[in-house]
C-alpha cells in the first residue's frame, strides 16, 4: 500500500513539475528580453507556485531555501521568502480525536471549552483557543492526523529526487542530498511536539536572567507528542508594529538582544525567526512556535564569532579567508577574483561609521559572492542570518536608528574570550600558501 502511495505521489510531483515548466516556457515566449534579475525573479515566481501546489513539504522546503541567499540569487530568495504555510483547518472532530488519544483521561477534563475555529492552520499542526477548568486561557497545539504519513512520503520523493540530481555536475555544490537529509530530520523533529516543549525550557532558562525576553509558559500535563498546551500570548505581532505603542527604542534592542544572545552567548538560536513568530506585549517580545531551532557546535561558535567580527570591522581580507577556509566545500578556482569581490564589496562600505553598516547590506553581498565564487557556508550561518535580518527589519520598524551591528560588537568580544577553542580551517586560502 505505501509503494502504491509512493508512486501515485511521484507521479502527481513529476506532473506538476512538466507543468510547470512548460507555464514558465509560455511565460517566456510572452515576455520581453529579461535581465539575469528579471529572470530569476520569474522562474523563483514559478517555482514558488509549484511548491505551493505540491504541498505543506514542499512548501517548507521552498521556506528553506528562501533562507539560503548563498545558493541562490536574490530574485528566487525573494519569491521563496513569500511562501505561507497556510492551508484550510482539520475537522475539528480530527482534533478531538487527537486530544483523546494523546491526553490522559484527567488531563483531557482539565479543558473546560476549546473553540473550534482555530487561530492558526499549517501542514503539520493547527492552534485553538481553550479555557480550563480554572480558567486560564491557553493555546492548544494539535497535529494534524495526516501529517505523519503525508510527510514520510514527500521526504522519501524528494530523497530520491536530490540523488537524481546530485549527479548534475552544475548542481554538486548545492549538496542536495545532505540538504534534504537535514531537512528530513528537522520536519521529523517538529512532529513530535516534545522536542518543541523541551526547546522551550531550554530558551526560557538561557533568558531567565534577561528582563523582557520571553517564551510561552507550557502547561503541565498537556504536553506530548502530538499535543502542545501553553500560555495564549496577546500582544502585537511582529507583522503589525504599526499598532504598537510604548517604549519602541527598548523594544527593538531587545529585539537586537534576543538574537545577539542566541548566537553568540547560548549557540542556541531559533531556526523560524519571522516577524509572525514575535509577540510585542507588556512584558516585552514573547518568541513563539519554537519547534525549529539550529544549534551552534562548540567548535564553530570562535570561527563564526571571528567571522561576524571581521565583517563587523569591514576587514574583507581576514573575512574571505575566514569563508573559505571554513566553508564545508569550495569550487572555485580564482581565489584571488574571490577575494578582489569581497574588498570591493567592502570598498562600498568604506567610509561609513560602524553604526552606519547594516547587517542586510554587509551580509547580503557577501552571500552573493560566495555563490558566484562558488564557496558552501554551513547551513547554521544562514540560520543566524535570518534571524540577524529579522532582529534588524522588525528593530529599523520600531526605532530607525537602531545599529544591530554596533549591538553585537560587545557579543563578539565576550565570545571570542569565553568560546572554547575552534574547529581548524578545512583548508588554507592559496594565498597563505606561498
Amino acid at each position: 500500500m505505501r509503494a502504491l502511495s509512493l508512486v501515485s505521489r511521484a507521479a502527481t510531483v513529476l506532473l506538476a513539475t512538466l507543468l510547470a515548466l512548460l507555464h514558465y516556457a509560455w511565460l517566456r515566449l510572452g515576455a520581453e528580453e529579461l535581465d539575469r534579475d528579471a529572470l530569476d525573479r520569474l522562474r523563483g515566481r514559478v517555482l514558488a507556485r509549484l511548491l505551493e501546489r505540491l504541498g505543506a513539504t514542499f512548501v517548507k522546503l521552498g521556506q528553506i531555501l528562501g533562507t539560503r541567499p548563498d545558493l541562490l540569487s536574490p530574485g528566487y530568495v525573494s519569491q521563496l521568502a513569500r511562501l505561507h504555510d497556510d492551508v484550510p483547518p482539520a475537522p475539528f472532530a480530527d482534533v478531538e480525536r487527537v486530544l483523546a488519544e494523546d491526553l490522559t483521561p484527567d488531563a483531557r477534563a482539565r479543558i473546560a471549552q476549546i473553540d473550534p475555529e482555530p487561530l492558526a492552520a499549517a501542514s503539520v499542526a493547527q492552534v485553538h483557543r481553550a479555557v480550563l477548568v480554572d480558567g486560564a486561557e491557553i493555546a492548544l497545539k494539535v497535529q494534524r492526523l495526516a501529517a505523519p504519513a503525508a510527510i514520510d512520503r514527500d521526504l522519501a520523493i524528494l530523497a530520491a529526487g536530490a540523488r537524481l540530481l546530485d549527479r548534475i555536475p552544475a548542481l554538486r555544490m548545492l549538496s542536495l542530498p545532505g540538504a534534504v537529509e537535514r531537512f528530513d530530520h528537522s520536519l521529523r523533529a517538529q512532529l513530535d511536539f516534545r522536542v518543541e516543549a523541551a526547546n522551550n525550557q531550554r530558551f526560557t532558562a538561557n533568558f531567565a536572567d534577561i528582563d523582557g525576553i520571553s517564551f510561552p509558559r507550557l502547561i503541565d500535563g498537556l504536553c506530548t507528542q502530538r499535543v502542545l498546551g501553553m500560555e495564549l500570548i496577546h500582544g502585537v505581532k511582529g507583522t503589525e508594529t504599526e499598532k504598537l505603542h510604548g517604549d519602541r527604542t527598548r523594544l527593538a534592542r531587545l529585539g537586537g538582544e534576543v538574537v545577539l544572545e542566541m548566537v553568540f552567548v547560548d549557540g542556541f538560536v531559533h531556526a523560524d525567526m519571522h516577524p509572525g513568530n514575535v509577540f510585542y506585549t507588556e512584558r516585552g517580545i514573547v518568541l513563539i512556535d519554537l519547534g525549529m531551532v539550529a544549534e551552534i557546535p562548540a567548535e564553530l561558535q570562535r570561527p563564526w564569532a571571528e567571522t561576524f567580527l571581521a565583517m563587523a570591522m569591514q576587514n574583507a581580507t581576514e573575512l574571505a579567508r575566514l569563508f573559505y577556509g571554513h566553508a564545508p566545500a569550495v569550487f572555485t578556482a580564482d581565489y584571488a577574483a574571490y577575494e578582489r569581490d569581497v574588498e570591493t564589496h567592502f570598498a562600498k562600505l568604506y567610509g561609513k561609521k560602524l553604526g552606519e553598516v547594516e547587517v542586510s547590506e554587509a551580509v547580503g553581498g557577501i552571500m552573493n559572492i560566495l555563490r558566484k565564487h562558488q564557496v558552501q557556508v554551513e547551513p547554521v550561518f544562514t540560520v543566524v542570518h535570518v534571524a540577524l535580518l529579522v532582529a534588524e527589519g522588525l528593530g529599523k520598524q520600531l526605532d530607525p536608528t537602531l545599529d544591530v551591528v554596533q549591538q553585537a560588537v560587545p557579543y563578539l568580544q565576550r565570545a571570542l574570550i569565553e568560546a572554547p577553542p575552534g574547529r581548524p580551517m578545512r583548508r588554507v586560502p592559496p594565498t597563505a600558501q606561498r
